[in-house]
């Protein structure tokens, strides 16, 4: 029982740690470009703010996709966990980032269409490398169970350095950082599939957010093994590494991104892989 409780306080805890971190990253953010930036809990002051705000609906159909989009996410953060199949997680992930494609494509908005088509190209340039990698944790493993990546002794870092700075490549698409922004860049599509959801309804979309955090932060914690004090050196040095690409890299078009994607990140898994399975 005692084995399960860190995992439990994580999982029930995944949206307020997510919306910590998140806000913290917004400070570091305005400090590299020298602002002074909002305060630490200025996430959960928007949180509030959107409850008090006018429940609007496109119609039922979009506003229960954008719900089931946050508890998809959640359970498959839990399932990661809680140690269970790989597999099972990246599918989950998968399904969550489906439905909210599908609130995007249930509306008549150009921008929200816009957004949905570049999510679907942005899961085509994540998900290959993903699987990859996953993979790779078989092949070492001999099995899928995320529990055994967990208690391993040698961190899956030393055996699978280069799956890890492709995981680290594709993670700015993930979380729609720069330069791989183009599922929502503000700019452009003002949002994406975001733009319609107003209200509570836009909340579970951006608190979703949050749990996408605690997600990827995972994903880069299993190359630490049963070793913590990596694990919380490699989070937070992923934590740095995004922001400073963040605020110093140019947004990429949808071509440009999955070319690199896929030539560059996919590569580097793939030939992991290869190396995992000649030793």
């Amino acid at each position: 029982m005692n084995d399960y409780l860190i995992p439990v306080l994580l999982i029930v805890l995944a949206p307020v740690i997510g919306g910590l971190v998140y806000g913290f990253e917004r400070i570091v953010k305005a400090r590299m470009q020298r602002r002074i930036g909002p305060p630490l809990l200025q996430p959960f002051y928007d949180f509030l703010k959107l409850a008090d705000k006018r429940q609007m609906m496109v119609h039922s159909t979009h506003a229960f996709l954008g719900i089931m989009h946050f508890v998809s996410l959640w359970f498959a953060l839990a399932v990661l966990l809680l140690g269970g199949d790989l597999i099972l997680v990246i599918f989950l992930h998968l399904l969550s980032t489906a439905l909210l494609i599908l609130a995007g494509y249930s509306t008549r908005s150009i921008f929200s269409h816009l957004g949905a088509n570049r999510m679907a190209i942005s899961v085509l340039a994540y998900e290959p490398v993903l699987i990859i990698i996953a993979v790779s944790i078989f092949m070492i493993n001999g099995s899928f169970d995320t529990a055994l990546v967990f208690a391993g002794n040698e961190p899956l870092l030393y055996k699978m350095p280069l799956a890890f700075i492709a995981l680290l490549l594709v993670l700015p698409i993930k979380l729609k950082k720069s330069p791989f922004d183009v599922a929502e860049a503000h700019q452009e599509i003002t949002g994406g599939v975001e733009l319609e959801f107003s209200g509570l309804f836009f909340e579970a979309v951006y608190t979703a957010k949050w749990l996408d955090y605690i997600f990827c932060y995972t994903l880069v914690f299993l190359f630490a093994g049963s070793n913590i004090l990596l694990g919380l050196g490699l989070m937070a040095f992923t934590f740095l590494y995004l922001n400073a690409l963040d605020n110093s890299s140019a947004r990429v078009n949808y071509k440009q991104m999955l070319r690199f994607s896929l030539g560059v990140a996919f590569t580097l898994a793939f030939i992991n892989l290869i190396i995992n399975s000649l030793l």
